[in-house]
């Protein structure tokens, strides 16, 4: 029993029998209605039992459902951010055809045709570009990070470890590698 119950069935016991001994059947009613009160007592504890564990699984719900909005909204930001993935790795081999047909020999093509090839060119680059598509910087030493060695070169005059060729450019999307540049790298 908790305190404040005692302290009720405490008060009702002195107000009722021990001030009115003379008559057995008044103490037999105040009797019920102490048994009444008890009863009621039990009851109210129930209910505040009941209405903790209501509150408890209500909590933990909440936190369930702020888990969930937050998951989703992290996954949502995500996929923003790189919804252009797949685009980008299929768009690619075109960059790299046009890179290639403009390196290529030039004679007996018209001038007009070729503008217009570095301008499809140049659209491309710029329109990956304003959605985070960049390419990997394939300056100075090679970084396993960004680059994928496909031939090792002794070089006279240039330290271990350096790209000295590219083979095939690489691109990231922000902060993700979309494509490792391949690189000779020197010896």
């Amino acid at each position: 029993m908790t305190e404040v119950k005692k302290e009720v069935l405490e008060e009702v016991k002195e107000e009722t029998c021990c001030t009115n001994q003379e008559t057995t059947c008044k103490c037999e009613e105040q009797q019920e209605t102490v048994n009444s009160q008890t009863d009621l007592l039990n009851r109210i504890e129930e209910l505040q039992k009941e209405n903790d564990k209501l509150k408890n699984e209500y909590a933990k719900a909440y936190a369930d459902t702020e888990n969930t909005r937050k998951r989703l909204m992290s996954d949502f930001e995500l996929n923003k951010k790189y919804r252009i993935q797949s685009f980008a790795l299929d768009i690619l081999p075109v960059i790299d055809n046009l890179e290639r047909s403009l390196k290529g020999p030039h004679e007996n093509v018209d001038e007009n045709y070729i503008k217009g090839i570095e301008m499809i060119y140049h659209q491309l680059i710029h329109a990956l570009s304003k959605e985070g598509v960049e390419e990997v910087d394939t300056s100075g030493e090679f970084d396993a990070n960004f680059h994928q060695a496909l031939m090792v070169e002794k070089v006279e005059g240039v330290a271990s470890n350096q790209v000295i060729e590219v083979l095939q450019k690489g691109y990231k999307l922000k902060d993700r590698i979309l494509r490792a540049a391949m690189v000779k790298v020197s010896e």
